[in-house]
């Protein structure tokens, strides 16, 4: 049941895309890992030139939960090896690469991680929308493109949320525990 309404998914996003837009979407799959992977160096970067420490640390709050969905992604990728759509079914256009296997999306959990991570220590709209729509159309572009199945995408998204999610929590986590350790200890002399 999943499987066909994955593929009659995929036939309506890659079969009926819009042509037009195939330069568009060729680009920010091209890109999209890149740009994610410039994003935690860049505030590293930054923040070491600047002598900042805030904004240096935030660039490894940002690439650990990257490298995290890098790790899960590839060690499921390599021990599920599902076929990539175009491999599988002749209607499916296959407009990008795809190297190993389809499930999950790779670049998606890239892109979502760094989204999520960036999110997270910038809760603004103005930061929060615009990065959100660039993982959505990175991961809408891998359909597109047919490279990936609908649940490859959504389990790359997951994976890449919940990699920044789980990154999230332990940095706070060990924060506070080193504010604590770090604080002097109040002795009541009344």
């Amino acid at each position: 049941m999943l499987d066909s309404l994955d593929i009659s998914l995929l036939r309506e996003i890659n079969v009926n895309r819009i042509t037009g837009l195939d330069g568009v979407f060729i680009f920010l799959s091209g890109i999209g890992p890149i740009i994610a992977a410039s994003i935690p160096l860049v505030f590293i970067l930054i923040g070491f030139l600047k002598k900042k420490r805030e904004i240096w640390f935030n660039g490894i709050k940002i690439a650990a939960p990257y490298l995290l969905s890098v790790i899960i992604s590839n060690v499921i990728k390599t021990n599920v090896a599902r076929p990539r759509p175009f491999t599988t079914f002749s209607f499916i256009q296959k407009l990008s690469s795809g190297g190993s296997g389809s499930f999950p999306s790779g670049h998606t959990s890239d892109v979502f991680s760094i989204a999520m991570a960036v999110s997270l220590l910038y809760p603004k709209p103005g930061v929060v929308i615009p990065i959100f729509l660039w993982a959505i159309l990175v991961a809408y572009s891998r359909m597109d493109l047919g490279v990936h199945y609908p649940t490859d995408v959504l389990a790359g998204a997951l994976i890449g949320i919940a990699a920044a999610l789980l990154c999230y929590v332990l940095f706070r986590y060990f924060s506070r525990k080193k504010e604590t350790k770090d604080m002097p200890l109040v002795v009541d002399t009344k």
